[in-house]
């Protein structure tokens, strides 16, 4: 087999998660980091660390030194222009979540998408854990019977320095919804199947900020399962994916945490702990009988590590997108519906 040649791929935007894909990039053998572009002064001394060359444009970075690939981990706003550049010019893109700001913006990008068949990878990195690819499996299996419920949380605590250091977090669209639910109802999304209505509950009691601190949501989905989840950036908990997969070791993690419960008909799966507990036949089901118990192996690994070896093989037109710009568009579209919700305080409905 013909050696394939490093896959160049430049990073737009040098802050914290750009920062994570220079690192994943890094970590291939078949890729090599080929540029940062970035006007901040800051991204100058990032890229002399890397060995690269600094662009403060994305066309002039295009139009002088055109690279195989583009990861744009750019602000929110920016994302439609630039992956519509990108498209344009015919370059593979990662593009970070959420996949524009609006669900208006997310529409026209995926039928640009469509019409010049672009390879995008949207940057879901959760899509690409091993738990999550497993736990979705196990329902997939059967294991579980037939779904009737689940629940979720993501329950931790943001300093203050958060919101001293980008005080747009106080306002509008900067609470936990849009920017931490979205992750969420990409899990529940794989976990469950596609969500049809959604109901919320939002408060702003704990910081009294303009923006909510903490949300209750219930969920149905398409397949009648029904669905509750907790969401709150104010509570001093263990209970969110970060503290309890062990897979971003920047955060202490706590083995005896779960932080979603799927239960069907015959069993139910604890995740990430995998702990599984479920009746061996249909005539032992009842409340007073016991489970039988079961632990699911499961390896635990970098999801971004593991987004951009899928990232490559997408760029190089072996491999379809895990996570499509519909996909990226779909629950962008189920997030903004629990933001409407809950300020509305009546059920809405998602089916497309």
């Amino acid at each position: 087999m013909a050696q394939l040649h490093p896959l160049r791929i430049a990073v737009a935007g040098a802050g914290a998660i750009g920062q994570a894909h220079i690192a994943a990039i890094g970590a291939q053998a078949d890729c090599r980091l080929s540029a940062i572009v970035d006007p901040a002064p800051a991204a100058r001394e990032l890229a002399q660390r890397a060995g690269v060359p600094l662009w403060p444009d994305l066309g002039e970075l295009i139009a002088h030194d055109r690279p195989d690939a583009v990861v744009l981990a750019t602000p929110n706003r920016l994302h439609a222009p630039q992956a519509a550049q990108c498209m344009h010019a015919r370059l593979p893109i990662l593009l970070e979540k959420p996949v524009t700001s609006t669900v208006a913006e997310a529409q026209r990008l995926a039928a640009l998408a469509e019409r010049s068949g672009a390879r995008v990878l949207v940057g879901h990195h959760r899509a690409h854990s091993p738990i999550m690819a497993r736990a979705a499996a196990l329902i997939a299996q059967g294991r579980l019977g037939r779904l009737v419920a689940v629940t979720g949380a993501a329950l931790f605590y943001k300093p203050d320095a958060y919101f001293e250091e980008g005080p747009w977090r106080r306002e509008a669209g900067g609470g936990p919804i849009l920017l931490n639910m979205i992750h969420e109802v990409h899990n529940l999304r794989m976990l469950c199947g596609d969500i049809v209505a959604v109901q919320a509950f939002a408060s702003h009691a704990t910081r009294g900020f303009a923006v909510e601190d903490t949300v209750a949501i219930n969920l149905r989905f398409a397949s009648g399962a029904l669905g509750s989840f907790v969401l709150s950036d104010t509570a001093a908990s263990a209970r969110s994916w970060e503290q309890t997969s062990q897979e971003n070791k920047a955060y202490a993690s706590y083995e005896d945490e779960d932080c979603y419960l799927v239960a069907g008909t015959f069993g139910s799966l604890a995740i990430p702990s995998m702990r599984l507990k479920t009746y061996a036949s249909a005539g032992q089901r009842s409340w007073n009988e016991p489970f039988d118990l079961d632990v699911a192996a499961v390896e635990r690994e970098d999801p971004l590590v593991r987004q951009m070896a899928h990232f490559a093989q997408v760029a190089r037109g072996l491999a379809q997108p895990l996570v499509s710009v519909h996909d990226g568009l779909r629950n962008l579209q189920i997030t903004e519906a629990i933001a409407e919700a809950a300020r509305m305080g009546a059920a809405i409905d998602t089916t497309v």
